[in-house]
Order: C-alpha cells, then sequence, then structure tokens
C-alpha cells in the first residue's frame, strides 16, 4: 500500500487519524510521505518546487490535510475529500477516487472541503542552463558519479544505460529474462564490466503466477504496460530474494538522451517538442507503474539518471546531439555514449536498445498464453482483472 490514511471526523475536526506506511514510505508524526527529503511544512505550499526529487506526501494539521506530489509525477497518490482518505493506490478508495495531480498542493478541511489548491509546472522547476555542450556533459558526469545508491543492486541488461550505471558504482548486477541469446550477452556484458552478475530465468509458468499480482499492482491492463511491468516485477522479486530492498533502474536516460526508435524520423523541432513532452510525461506514462509495481513488493527503487540537475542539463542539450547523425548512420543517445565512452568498452557504449518486454520474451509469452486462452492480449487481461474497463488515461474506472 506504501501509504494509507484516513481521519475520523467528529465536530468538523479530525477526531482520530488512521493511518498505515510500509517501505519505502515513512511516518513522521502525522506526516506520511515517500520522499528521500525531509518533508519541511515551513514550505508547504512550495513542495513541488522546494523538493529536488520524487515524493508523494499526506500531512494532518490542525486545521487541515495537506497532500502533494512531485513536479514529474513519480510518486502516485490519490484521495478522496469527502472521507478524507488518500492512499497510494486507486484499489483502496471504495468510489473512483481523484488523483493528486503533478505539482500540485490541496489543503482539505476536516469537512471534506478544498480550502487551497496550487499547480506547479514542469518549467517552473526545470529551466534550461545557458551553459556549453562540455559543461553540460560534465554536470551529467558529474552527478552521475556522486549519486550514492547506498546498499542496493542494478537491474542489468546489458545495454548502453544500465551498463553505464554499473561501471560507476560497485554494486551487484541482476537480471531477468526468458531470452536464451539475452542471458548469454548480459554474461558477457558483466564480464566486460568485471561485475558479479546473477540470473532468474522465468518461463509462461512464472509470468502465470505472477500476472494476476502485476494487473492489480499497476491498476492497469493495458497490454504495454502490464509487459513492461512483469520485468520489473521479476527484478525487484529476485532483489528481494537477494537480500535487497533497493533496485537501481536506468529509467528516463531514453526520454532525456533521445533513445527511442520513434525519435529518429523526427524533424528537429517535432523532436525536440517530443523530448520536452516525454520528459514532462514520465511519472504518467511510466514511473507510477514501475513504483506501483515495488510498493506491492515492499522494495524502493532509484533512478539515477531522473536527479532533478541531470534533468535540466539534458534538456539544455541541443537536439542533434541526442539524435546524431553522422556519415550516413543515426545514432541515439549520443552525447550520453559520448560520456559513457570514457567509463566502459565501446561493445557496450555502442550496443542497439532493444525494449524489455521484447528483450526479455515477456510480450512473446504473453501472446501466447492470451492465444491459448482463446482471446486477444487486451481481452484476456480485462478478464483476469475481473472484467474492469479502463478509460483512456489507463486507470480503472
Amino acid at each position: 500500500m506504501s501509504i494509507y490514511a484516513f481521519a475520523e471526523i467528529e465536530n468538523g475536526k479530525a477526531k482520530r487519524v488512521y493511518a498505515s506506511t510500509r517501505f519505502p514510505s515513512k511516518q513522521e508524526g502525522n506526516i506520511f510521505f515517500d520522499s528521500d527529503e525531509k518533508i519541511n511544512l515551513k514550505y508547504a505550499d512550495e513542495l513541488p518546487i522546494k523538493i529536488e526529487g520524487f515524493y508523494s506526501v499526506v500531512a494532518f494539521r490542525p486545521s487541515h490535510v495537506l497532500v502533494s506530489r512531485d513536479i514529474l509525477g513519480g510518486k502516485p497518490l490519490y484521495y478522496n475529500p469527502f472521507d478524507l482518505t488518500f492512499s497510494s493506490f486507486k484499489s483502496y478508495f471504495d468510489n473512483e477516487p481523484m488523483e493528486v495531480l503533478p505539482g500540485e498542493v490541496i489543503k482539505i478541511d476536516y469537512s471534506g472541503d478544498v480550502i487551497k489548491r496550487k499547480i506547479y509546472h514542469f518549467d517552473d522547476v526545470f529551466k534550461k542552463i545557458d551553459a556549453s555542450l562540455e559543461e553540460l556533459m560534465e554536470i551529467i558526469e558529474k552527478k552521475l558519479i556522486s549519486f550514492k545508491p547506498g546498499y542496493a543492486c542494478i537491474s542489468f541488461s546489458g545495454g548502453l544505460d544500465s551498463s553505464f550505471l554499473a561501471s560507476l558504482y560497485d554494486l551487484q548486477l541482476i537480471t531477468v529474462t526468458a531470452s536464451k541469446d539475452e542471458k548469454e550477452w548480459v554474461q558477457k556484458a558483466a564480464k566486460m564490466l568485471e561485475k558479479d552478475l546473477e540470473v532468474y530465468e522465468f518461463g509462461e509458468k512464472e509470468i502465470m503466477e505472477i500476472l494476476p499480482k502485476v494487473v492489480s499492482a499497476i491498476e492497469t491492463t493495458d497490454p504495454l504496460q502490464v509487459s513492461i511491468a512483469i520485468p520489473i516485477y521479476l527484478s525487484l522479486r529476485f532483489a528481494k530474494e537477494l537480500g535487497y530492498n533497493t533496485v537501481v533502474f536506468g529509467q528516463g536516460a531514453d526520454e532525456l538522451f533521445g533513445g527511442y526508435r520513434k525519435y529518429v524520423d523526427m524533424d528537429p523541432i517535432t523532436l525536440e517538442s517530443e523530448l520536452i513532452d516525454d520528459v514532462r510525461n514520465i511519472g504518467r506514462d511510466n514511473l507510477v507503474r514501475d513504483n506501483k509495481v515495488a510498493y506491492s513488493l515492499e522494495m524502493k527503487i532509484l533512478t539515477p539518471y531522473l536527479q532533478w540537475d541531470i534533468i535540466r542539463a539534458a534538456i539544455s542539450i541541443p537536439v542533434e546531439y541526442k539524435v546524431r547523425r553522422e556519415n550516413g548512420e543515426v545514432i541515439r543517445k549520443y552525447v550520453l555514449r559520448r560520456i559513457a565512452s570514457k567509463y566502459m568498452p565501446k561493445e557496450l557504449v555502442f550496443r542497439e536498445k532493444k525494449a524489455v518486454q521484447y528483450s526479455t520474451k515477456t510480450s512473446t509469452i504473453l501472446k501466447k498464453i492470451a492465444k491459448r486462452e482463446g482471446a486477444k492480449l487486451e481481452e484476456y487481461l480485462k478478464k483476469l482483472a475481473g472484467d474492469k474497463h479502463e478509460n483512456s488515461k489507463g486507470f480503472w474506472s
């Protein structure tokens, strides 16, 4: 659940607060939050611009309840003002809850009325830096090097993003896959980096076992979201079995540095706009899913590429250094490859990206399961979820 709280109201005041938090969320008095930074309510109205990182918070104050969420919306948080219920998951509400929006600060009095609402936007926090390409690259490099993951392991695919992190941090590497080819590659890549690697091989049986848990956790039956969530769930569960409660992922590198295939055919103006939009919406499109999976297992996800200073530097880099055309070739994530080339073998630096749902064969297995059940994958997943339907944003309705 991560965060779940509600208030018992008497005469317009909170008589008693009932709440529960599970790792990685924390409680300090009547403040319930998931954040690596301390929640200082002195700046309650400005939390989205004061906290430089992902967070969600529910704080019961003498006259009101404060709820807020980071500017990118990486940590999910929902509420029902009428019965003063708050949770990281929609399934904890009897009726459809409201979502705390990215960058939003809301104050709700104990009669259920919203007494103040303010929302901050991406541009309020992430402004471009006036610096040369080399200076921007130096900011990114230094921030990645100085990142302290603590006792954790790295979810490793043998691609650029996770290999670069593996070269910077002295951490155990883990891989989950149903692909023999991927297993052979990650073992080779780990040896090239002189790192220890643990591999968990899964198949149809394991996917059938966890599929209801994954669909329940991410609260959507969208086939793409489910196919990505499965290897994330297995990675986190495997890490937990190995004794870790924190896993480092490479999320954000594709959006920040131009890693997706769709970027290749875009003109520079469209590409600039699309890259900014993808970073702005990374919480909605990716991190909410990932954090819900982590919450369901009481695990923590770390994303070194998504440090606020790195985001500011990355959005300041001209797009021609993200999707680069040289000698008739298109090189995605060009600038990140240049930085990484100082730390790792060339074969890893220029490894082509393959989406996790395909590289691990998760998508193939899911389609096979649905076909055996005589249904299209989307129909099968909806049936699995109890015939609940979704709205256009991919959440329960």
